[in-house]
């Protein structure tokens, strides 16, 4: 299974503890699917991890690293405009580009398409029970 993560999935991995968002992303690590993402998917989550979260740029960088070696990071080439806040748009163009078979989200905009381009856009606690037997 090929999975994109939206940057609040990251944030939840890296600033919650024992999150759903940790569990999904050391799902990742432990190769139990693809794992893909994109420069700007990775820059955004920068951005959030220093100016909302006050994150140093040494525990940003090793963020950052943890996610380019568990997951592939894509360079888009498709530029969509479907949705209003910019940045979910970039999660789209990662979603179809990774040919993926899902996209797991907090967005409520992302949310609410249900699908892109047959890709279907699942909440971050659906996508887990999709590993039954697994801690939640």
């Amino acid at each position: 299974m090929k999975a994109v993560f939206d940057t609040n999935i990251f944030i939840s991995a890296f600033i919650v503890p024992g999150s759903q968002g940790e569990k999904a992303f050391l799902l990742a690590r432990q190769k139990r699917f693809e794992l893909f993402t994109s420069v700007p998917i990775l820059t955004e989550t920068a951005n959030k991890l220093r100016e909302k979260f006050d994150q140093s740029d040494e525990d940003i960088k090793e963020a950052l690293k943890m996610i380019s070696r568990a997951a592939e990071v894509l360079k888009p080439s498709l530029k969509l405009d479907v949705l209003e806040d910019i940045p979910d748009n970039r999660i789209l163009e990662c979603g179809v580009e990774a040919k993926a078979d899902v996209i797991v989200t907090g967005d409520r905009h992302l949310l609410k398409l249900k699908k892109f381009q047959g890709i279907p856009i699942v909440r971050l606690a659906d996508f887990l029970r999709m590993f039954p037997g697994e801690p939640q």
